[in-house]
């Protein structure tokens, strides 16, 4: 599966979630330590759900660049 992961920059790092797995969210110093670290915490995180028996989300976000003239 593959589910869209939107990263962000902060004060001391980047953070990272998954629109599609609430709740799923990492940090990194840069963009492959967030990426590894992403990657990982999405599959934690499916592994957690099965486990508890609740349905895994299919990936269905998306996105787009909007151009703007402003």
């Amino acid at each position: 599966m593959k589910y869209l992961v939107v990263f962000e920059p902060t004060g001391t790092g980047r953070s990272a979630y998954s629109p599609d797995l609430p709740g799923c969210v990492s940090t990194g110093a840069n963009c492959e330590e967030i990426e590894r670290n992403m990657r990982e915490a999405i599959e934690l995180h499916l592994e957690g759900l099965r486990a508890e028996g609740y349905p895994v989300p299919e990936p269905c976000a998306s996105s787009a660049y909007v151009e703007t003239s402003a």
